[in-house]
């Protein structure tokens, strides 16, 4: 039986986390994997993260795996890949099987990093080829460059619902609708804005009735809910779809912490079945541990932190680090998740909606039931401001642990201040050199360049781009409002990508300048259209 200091099951971003800082304080570590490449969630996730820099702010996650794997490898971590762990016994005993071989091994301490399954939902049709989870859209596009369908129903208004329905239009397929039964967006507005910019409509409180069919996919009706959740009669709606994604959550994959013995806690607010563990991982079995998903859903940004101080704990609970040293390492990790943990989305705040910001702006309720800010909305907030020649237009309207901008623009035209959650602040004194450097920073693809008079009645704006082919200089097209509505004629008048952008194109359309504070998104015109350039 081989023994190792620490067994880490699971080689997602907690896992790997907390055995690079095991390793760190030179501990022999080996990491069990049951898939064939080590990295989780993270190589599926194209998007930018959210938080500072020490949480990889502006980083696409699939880099950020990259990241995690080369620092793994430099700190001599063992990762066991295609090794499925069978039972987690007494005494830190595990079972693997890796191909016909099944053996087991013995640690010191046993950290469980195993993340979480997608939850489904069941209605008529569910089992027909063609309704898939989200987490499996994602391996599709991002992994193998499959397109999961044509048109394809959104089911679910979660984080991972918005941000998977965004990478759904990106890999060219029509996104007719995201449908949820409760009555507001659940996932940040600002990924929720992105969709409804590009003619994505919402349906909340709203519930699918039945996908049509005989040997995949063909339809689906869908019906609003009453208080009751029951459907109410005459409010069905058909899409003609060959696809269904579900994203209603996600639920720990607790069961070897659950056969260990450890005392377990049904929470839903962390995801369901979750061990009780301290802050630092440790169930109540000695030796054990537990971080990530799999002691309570949260985004990929915690699960890293919460994987580091887990290591760290672990080499002081087997004396390879000073106690002081550990304390010191312990709080500053602490320190960084707690500041995830701020704001409208902070755990604790589940299930609450506020009625205004922390800086006293109301809450917009056009974007939490239709997904946009509504034009009369969007002046309430301090990032959203008029000013001559070219500015920036940040319509970020919810306190949510992220500050990429204010860091991004060398000239300090913006401010978040200390407290991450806080609204961007357009600073009034300092003058905008239209760099683009913030446009490009944002995870939430939520700032803009505007010039409201560019001159001869018309108006620039310079928005994120991330969708192919990209446009060339002189496309005509449609300039669209928040919501997705064709608003004006529009033309290309620029296209820069830079490698500091990391693949954002800022692409730059001429609108009438009645349209500068509204116009959020551009639709090149069909190939065969004839229409009248904006000149």
């Amino acid at each position: 039986m081989n023994r190792h200091d620490l067994i880490v099951i699971g080689a997602g971003p907690s896992g790997l986390s907390a055995a690079i800082e095991a390793a760190h304080a030179g501990m022999d570590v080996v990491v069990f994997d049951e898939n064939a490449r080590p990295g989780g969630q993270l190589f599926k996730q194209i998007h930018k993260f959210f938080g500072s820099k020490e949480h990889h702010a502006k980083v696409r996650g699939f880099r950020i795996g990259d990241e995690l794997l080369k620092e793994a490898d430099a700190a001599g971590v063992r990762v066991e890949l295609d090794s499925s762990v069978l039972g987690l016994y007494p005494d830190r005993e595990v079972v693997v099987r890796h191909g016909d071989e099944v053996f087991h091994a013995k640690g010191d301490a046993v950290l469980v990093a195993t993340g979480a399954s997608e939850n489904t939902l069941g209605f008529p049709g569910w089992t027909l080829p063609g309704v898939i989870g989200a987490g499996a859209a994602q391996t599709m596009m991002n992994l193998h460059g499959v397109r999961p369908g044509d048109r394809v129903l959104m089911l679910g208004s979660g984080n991972v619902g918005l941000v998977v329905g965004f990478q759904l239009l990106q890999a060219g397929c029509e996104v007719v609708g995201v449908v949820d039964a409760a009555p507001r967006v659940g996932g940040y507005g600002v990924h929720a804005a992105k969709l409804a910019r590009c003619g994505v409509p919402f349906y909340l409180s709203h519930t699918i009735v039945s996908a049509e069919g005989s040997d995949h996919v063909t339809g689906v009706t869908i019906g609003e809910v009453d208080r009751s959740w029951q459907i109410v009669p005459g409010t069905e709606r058909h899409f003609d779809v060959d696809t269904i994604c579900v994203a209603v959550g996600l639920s720990p994959m607790s069961q070897l912490l659950d056969m260990a013995g450890c005392d377990m806690v049904d929470d839903p607010k962390r995801g369901g079945l979750v061990p009780v563990c301290d802050e630092s991982g440790a169930t109540s079995v000695a030796g054990i541990f537990a971080s990530g998903d799999v002691s309570g859903i949260e985004e990929a940004s915690s699960a890293m932190i919460e994987g580091r101080i887990s290591g760290a704990a672990i080499a002081d609970y087997l004396g390879y680090l000073e106690h002081e040293g550990e304390t010191r390492r312990v709080g500053e990790l602490e320190g960084s998740l707690d500041a995830l943990r701020q704001g409208m989305f902070a755990p604790k705040n589940r299930g609450t909606v506020p009625e205004r910001t922390e800086e006293g702006c109301p809450v917009s309720m056009n974007l939490l039931e239709h997904g946009f800010l509504s034009d009369d909305e969007v002046l309430a907030y301090p990032g959203v401001t008029h000013a001559k020649g070219v500015h920036a237009v940040i319509e970020c309207s919810q306190n949510i642990p992220c500050n990429p901008c204010q860091d991004a623009c060398r000239k300090g035209c913006i401010s978040i201040g200390k407290n991450i959650t806080s609204l961007p602040v357009v600073v009034g004194d300092a003058a905008c050199v239209a760099c683009g450097m913030c446009v490009a920073s944002c995870p939430g693809q939520a700032i803009f360049l505007v010039d409201e008079d560019a001159g001869d009645g018309f108006a620039t704006v310079t928005l994120p781009y991330e969708f192919l082919p990209v446009p060339s200089v002189g496309t005509r097209g449609r300039g669209l409002s928040r919501s997705g509505e064709e608003i004006c004629d529009a033309v290309v008048e620029s296209v820069r990508c830079v490698s500091a952008f990391d693949h954002t194109n800022l692409l730059t359309m001429r609108v009438p300048e009645d349209c500068a504070m509204r116009a959020r998104f551009f639709r090149p015109a069909p190939a065969d259209a004839d229409e009248e350039a904006v000149s």
